[in-house]
C-alpha cells in the first residue's frame, strides 16, 4: 500500500489527556501527533509514566482524549456515544493483554468466540471462525480445555486467536510477553511477526527496548510527548535488533 496516498488507519491530532490528582494536574498525553498506516508493525515504547498506557487506552477506544482528536479508520472516536464506541471497538480492534484476560469457566473455543457473539454471529459461524483462529495459532487440539489446563504460552496464544477472530483492523498488544518466560516470550513475538507478515497491522505497547526491537517502527514517549518516531533500526530509536530477547 502507498502510505503517501492512503489515509492513516490510526491518527492522533494534538491529543492531550489530563488527570487531576488533588490540586495537581497530570498531563499523561501532551499534544501528541502520530499516524499509523495499514500493514505497519509499530512499537510504542516508554518507561512507566511516559504516557504509553494512556495512548494504548485511547487507541483501543477504552478512553477518549481530553482535547485533540483521535481518528480510527477515518472516524473520530471522540464523537461516538458509548454504544457506538463499544461496537466500533469490537469490530476494529483485537486485544492481546499481558494477563491474557480469558474467562476461566469457558472452554478455549468459547473464549475465542466471545467477540464473535457480540458481533452478532450465529453459533455455527462462531464455532467455525473460532476453530480456524485456534488452528492458526497451533491450538486446534485444545478447543475443549479450560484456560487453567493450559500453560502461560498457550493461554497467550488463545488470547491471540481471540484477537484475530473478528478480523480486526488493528491488533493491539499490551506487554504481550510480560507474564511469560523468555523462551515462550520469543514464540509469542515470532507469532506477532508472522501475523504482520500476513498483512495485519500490529501495535505493540512495551517498556522493554528488546521487545520494541521486534517491530519495524518505534514511537518513543517520555513525559507524555513523542521523542522519537522512526525505523526501529535507526540508532536514535534506542533499540537494537541484536537485543531481541533470545537472540
Amino acid at each position: 500500500m502507498d502510505q503517501q496516498k492512503a489515509p492513516p488507519l490510526i491518527e492522533f491530532r494534538k491529543v492531550c489527556k489530563t488527570y487531576h490528582m488533588g490540586d495537581t494536574v497530570v498531563r499523561a498525553a501532551d499534544h501528541i501527533d502520530l499516524s499509523i498506516y495499514e500493514g505497519e508493525f509499530v512499537a510504542i515504547v516508554g518507561k512507566s509514566g511516559s504516557g504509553k498506557s494512556t495512548c494504548m487506552n485511547i487507541i483501543g477506544c477504552l478512553d477518549v482524549p481530553t482535547s485533540g482528536d483521535y481518528l480510527l479508520a477515518g472516524r473520530n472516536v471522540g464523537e461516538m456515544n458509548k454504544n457506538e464506541l463499544a461496537e466500533f471497538r469490537n469490530e476494529k480492534l483485537g486485544f492481546i493483554f499481558q494477563q491474557y484476560n480469558l474467562l476461566p469457566k469457558l472452554s478455549v473455543l468459547d473464549n475465542v468466540a466471545v467477540p464473535l457473539m457480540y458481533a452478532g454471529k450465529n453459533r455455527r459461524e462462531r464455532r467455525e471462525i473460532a476453530l480456524h483462529a485456534l488452528d492458526s495459532v497451533g491450538l486446534a487440539d485444545k478447543t475443549r480445555n479450560l484456560p487453567s489446563q493450559l500453560s502461560g504460552g498457550q493461554q497467550q496464544r488463545v488470547s491471540i486467536a481471540r484477537a484475530l477472530a473478528n478480523n480486526p483492523s488493528v491488533i493491539l498488544a499490551d506487554e504481550p510477553t510480560g507474564a511469560l518466560d523468555s523462551r515462550t516470550g520469543r514464540e509469542v513475538l515470532d507469532l506477532l511477526r508472522s501475523l504482520h507478515a500476513a498483512g495485519n497491522t500490529v501495535v505493540l505497547i512495551t517498556h522493554d527496548n528488546s521487545i520494541a526491537a521486534t517491530a519495524e517502527r518505534v514511537i518513543r514517549l517520555e513525559d507524555g510527548r513523542v521523542t522519537f518516531d522512526g525505523p526501529a533500526d535507526s540508532p536514535a530509536s534506542g533499540v537494537h535488533k541484536e537485543e531481541v530477547v533470545g537472540q
